[in-house]
C-alpha cells in the first residue's frame, strides 16, 4: 500500500463521518461504521485501482458495513424482548428543531432503498451513475428511487400517508412497485 493512498483515505474522512451519519442516523454507530471501513480499505488496499474514484470506493465498504449491521440487528431482535420507544421531547418553540424531528422520523420511515438513494444523490452529491454503481443497480433505478423518495418524504411531512399497498413497502428495496390501488 501506497503512503500516498493512506493520505487520500485520511483527506476523505469528513465525508465518510457526513456519509455515516446519514445513513446510520446514529453517531456511536456512525463512527463505528467509518473506523471499520478505513480497516477494511487499508487490509484490502490491494483490490483498489489507482485512477478510479476512491471517495466512492470507501462509500460502498461504508454501505456494505452499514448493511451487515442492519441485518446482524434484525437477528438478535427476534431475540429481543420490544419496549415501546418514548416519544421525542421537543423543548421550547424552536420551530428549527421541531422541523427537523420530523424530518428525520419521515425520513426513518422511507424504505432503505429511498433512503440510500437520497443519502447518496442528495446529501452526498454523487452523480446517479455513481450513487446506481455503489448501491448495485441501474442509473435509472437510481432515478426512480431518488424520484420516489422526494415524493413519499414530500407526502409524509404534509401530513399524508402515502397510498402504498403491502407489495410496494415489501419490495421497496428491490426497486419493484405494485402500483395498484390499494
Amino acid at each position: 500500500m501506497t503512503a500516498l493512498l493512506q493520505d487520500e483515505i485520511v483527506q476523505t474522512l469528513p465525508q465518510l463521518k457526513a456519509f455515516a451519519c446519514r445513513m446510520a442516523r446514529d453517531r456511536t454507530l456512525a463512527d463505528d461504521l467509518v473506523q471499520e471501513t478505513v480497516l477494511r480499505a487499508l487490509v484490502h488496499a490491494d483490490q483498489f485501482r489507482p485512477g478510479t474514484n476512491l471517495k466512492a470506493w470507501l462509500a460502498t465498504i461504508l454501505r456494505n458495513s452499514y448493511f451487515t449491521v442492519k441485518r446482524s440487528e434484525k437477528r438478535l431482535a427476534q431475540f429481543a424482548v420490544r419496549f415501546p420507544s418514548e416519544p421525542p421531547v421537543t423543548r421550547g418553540e424552536q420551530e428549527g428543531h421541531v422541523e427537523m424531528l420530523e424530518l428525520k422520523g419521515a425520513f426513518a420511515e422511507l424504505p432503505a432503498a429511498q433512503r440510500e438513494a437520497l443519502v447518496l444523490v442528495g446529501a452526498n452529491g454523487f452523480s446517479y451513475g455513481e450513487a446506481a454503481n455503489m448501491a448495485g443497480c441501474g442509473v435509472g433505478t437510481m432515478k426512480s428511487r431518488t424520484s420516489r423518495a422526494r415524493s413519499h418524504l414530500r407526502q409524509l411531512l404534509d401530513g399524508d400517508r402515502p397510498d402504498m399497498t403491502r407489495d410496494e413497502t415489501e419490495n421497496a428495496d428491490d426497486g419493484v412497485w405494485d402500483r395498484r390501488a390499494a
